[in-house]
Order: C-alpha cells, then sequence, then structure tokens
C-alpha cells in the first residue's frame, strides 16, 4: 500500500535533488562544484492561520523547484524514498529554468 504525506499547517513536503556526481563522459565532478541545496515540492499543507483564523496560503506549488537552506528541516522516510518538512518561510526561494 502506497503512503501519502499532506502537510500540516503551512508545511512543504520535499524531495531533494542529488546532482549528478559525474558528467556523460565519466569525468569525476568535485563535490563542491555540485553543491546546489535544491528540492523538488512534492506536496504543500493549507497554510498557516493569523489571529483572526483566516488561512494564510503557502507560497509554493507542488512541482515547483525550490532552493533550501543547508541546514533545517525534518527528514521523513516513505517507504524507500526520503523526503524533508520545511516550514514555507524556511524555503529561501524558486528556482527556474
Amino acid at each position: 500500500m502506497a503512503k501519502r504525506l499532506i502537510p500540516s499547517l503551512n508545511r512543504v513536503l520535499i524531495e531533494k535533488i542529488v546532482p549528478p556526481s559525474k558528467t556523460t563522459a565519466g569525468i569525476l565532478l568535485p563535490e563542491q562544484s555540485t553543491k546546489l541545496n535544491s528540492g523538488k515540492v512534492v506536496a504543500v499543507g493549507p497554510g498557516a492561520r493569523d489571529k483572526e483564523g483566516n488561512t494564510i496560503p503557502v507560497a509554493f506549488k507542488e512541482g515547483d523547484t525550490v532552493l533550501l537552506p543547508d541546514y533545517g528541516g525534518t527528514q521523513v522516510k516513505l517507504g524507500e524514498k526520503e523526503y524533508h518538512l520545511y516550514r514555507d518561510e524556511d524555503i529561501m526561494g524558486t528556482l527556474h529554468d
């Protein structure tokens, strides 16, 4: 049975993007050159609530590629895959091609 995690409040479920460690020609890349802490948004929560009880929507949507902080987030393992949960305000921005 497949599991699906729906984050609560303003949390975002991220699958980190692992950069390739070598080129198509087989040249090994140094670890520092491949270091871009990014991930793909898998699921988003409904959003946080303000003092009046109104929902503040999450700034990201499923499928977005986002820039993540070096530290933080909660590691979650569902089946064989590893994900990370971040609060909306902890994610630094979206990446576009």
